[in-house]
């Protein structure tokens, strides 16, 4: 800042003048917020925004009719997450990050009316596992409903339509795979987010809170993180706020 007022007014200061002018004026240095909006399309957003409204709406009043599912993909690293630690006043302490080789893939689901988190471990992600675990996601909605005294026969015809909301990655729109899960699955139906969008997706707040749950963790080995994983995304260890917002995924998310 100091460098750019000389050039715009051949005033001079040093950087620590400049400091203490800001901290009169009531400024504070903080992070500063990454933003997708220059990237976004608003009439898309919009447009999005109105069609996942009705959705819920539905699923709201008719459960049996419609469920509403948030889909994405997550990593978490044996590498150690570090957030914060203690230190002198005044300066900021160095830390060495461990850094362990293996990684835990995560597919998930979290459908809207209840919460409900269906979370599949993967090596990796491409279309024919995303295939797959939509299938298991098919088979645990058809379940729950055959549970109510259902046959699984008439789910296609009487069952809820499963809307699934998810991103624009490549391996999604995968031609022959939409094909083949249309064909296959008709009660599911996929609704991609608009481009830079992911406030739009529930699930964020999810992996989110799951990665700040497990920072400062050091695990020895990727068994051992992956049953964490476990416990807290798919037995309901992990508490959300769901009224938080997601920071630096774009424009904040708030879940309501």
């Amino acid at each position: 800042m100091a460098t750019y007022l000389a050039q715009e007014t051949g005033i001079r200061l040093s950087g620590s003048q400049v400091r203490r002018i800001l901290k009169r004026k009531k400024f504070s240095y903080i992070w500063a917020k990454y933003s997708l909006e220059d990237k976004q399309n608003p009439e898309k957003r919009a447009q999005f925004k109105e069609k996942l409204a009705q959705y819920l709406a539905v699923a709201k009043e008719q459960p049996e009719r419609v469920q509403v599912w948030y889909w994405d993909e997550s990593g978490f690293s044996l590498r150690v997450i570090r957030r914060k630690t203690w230190g002198g006043e005044g300066r900021r302490k160095k830390v060495n990050g461990r850094r362990g080789h293996g990684r835990v893939n995560v597919m998930g689901a979290m459908r809207e009316q209840d919460r409900k988190r269906v979370c599949f471990f993967v090596e990796k992600g491409n279309a024919d596992v995303f295939y797959e675990q939509v299938k298991k996601l098919h088979e645990f909605v058809q379940k729950e409903w055959m549970e109510q005294a259902n046959k699984a026969e008439e789910f296609e015809q009487s069952g809820p339509k499963i809307v699934i909301i998810l991103d624009n990655a490549s391996y999604h729109k995968r031609l022959d795979v939409r094909a083949k899960i249309s064909e296959e699955f008709p009660n599911i139906v996929l609704e991609f987010l608009p481009a830079y969008s992911p406030d739009y997706n529930l699930i964020e707040l999810v992996w989110h809170r799951c990665k700040e749950y497990i920072a400062h963790r050091l695990f020895t080995s990727v068994e051992e993180l992956r049953t964490l994983l476990d416990r807290l995304l798919n037995q309901n260890e992990l508490c959300i706020q769901w009224q938080c917002k997601i920071k630096n995924k774009g424009n904040s998310s708030i879940a309501t």
